[in-house]
């Protein structure tokens, strides 16, 4: 497959501005990217780059201006180059998230084995690494979970890890499901389901657990579904948002509909939350 590489040189903005911007060009197509001294290098599938819709991304931009080069490149091995920049990590000293080329770590207590390709949810970005640090504070064992754009399923392969009865795991990008199905093979998972799709997938189900790295504007408009789909006294977990308005905003439109805030972390100016259904 032939790709494009878009370098992006920062002229105004943080790096916390440049994440947020990193993945408004995810929704967009781009599925690879790689830090430089001057901003980062973002792949998309040629066939795949739309010159209009990255500037419309631009100009929604608010404090933050790159510029932007595009390079057509050779066809090359990309998830093995993808592979060469993947290094484990380890959650508080209870989950380690390795590759099947790291070696295995038997005294901590969780470990998921993830198959790198291009798709998100590897634990390194900060957002993942709060929601897996809910995970591992909160009780899972026998509940059902909903784990909603879930990536490589690291998610819901720690919640099956921590006891959950039942996964259902739901993407709109079928690279994420083909993922999702080999990593719980990977981590000798049977009780994950995998759904290609989005909240309309969930209008007839009911969990105790909903899990949803995403972002502000996608969490907005499914709050209604995850409020009809959540138990009474169940738990919604939230992330791929900043603190302050974001957080506020969020925040307001969950307890209009009867889920009560509970708590969150900030991590690097990314934020996660805690909410449960009231009734």
């Amino acid at each position: 497959m032939k790709y494009s590489e878009v370098i992006f040189t920062r002229k105004v903005g943080g790096e916390w501005q440049q994440d947020l911007f990193i993945a408004e060009l995810a929704d967009i197509g781009f599925d690879t990217f790689e830090h430089t001294k001057s901003g980062f290098a973002a792949f998309i599938p040629t066939a795949n780059l739309d010159l209009q819709a990255l500037e419309t991304v631009l100009m929604q931009q608010d404090g933050f201006e790159v510029d932007y080069e595009v390079v057509d490149i050779e066809d090359q091995n990309w998830n093995k180059l993808w592979e060469s920049n993947f290094s484990p990590i380890l959650i508080d000293d209870q989950c380690y998230v390795r590759a099947t080329f790291h070696d295995t770590k038997p005294e901590i207590p969780y470990e998921i084995v993830i198959d790198p390709k291009m798709s998100f949810g590897t634990g390194h970005h900060q957002t993942t690494t709060m929601m897996l640090r809910y995970i591992l504070e909160n009780d899972f064992e026998g509940k059902e979970v909903l784990d909603m754009g879930c990536g490589t399923g690291i998610l819901a392969i720690l919640a099956s890890q921590k006891d959950a009865k039942q996964i259902f795991a739901v993407d709109f990008d079928d690279v994420c499901v083909d993922s999702v199905e080999e990593n719980k093979l990977l981590n000798n998972i049977t009780n994950i389901e995998s759904k290609l799709g989005s909240y309309e997938t969930i209008v007839d189900r009911q969990f105790d657990t909903i899990l949803a790295n995403i972002n502000r504007n996608i969490l907005m408009e499914q709050f209604p579904q995850y409020s009809k789909s959540l138990r009474s006294k169940g738990e919604l977990y939230i992330s791929g948002f900043f603190e302050g308005e974001d957080l506020s905003i969020l925040k307001t439109r969950a307890e209009g509909l009867g889920l009560e805030f509970v708590s969150n972390q900030v991590l690097d100016n990314w934020c996660s939350a805690k909410f449960v259904k009231v009734n």
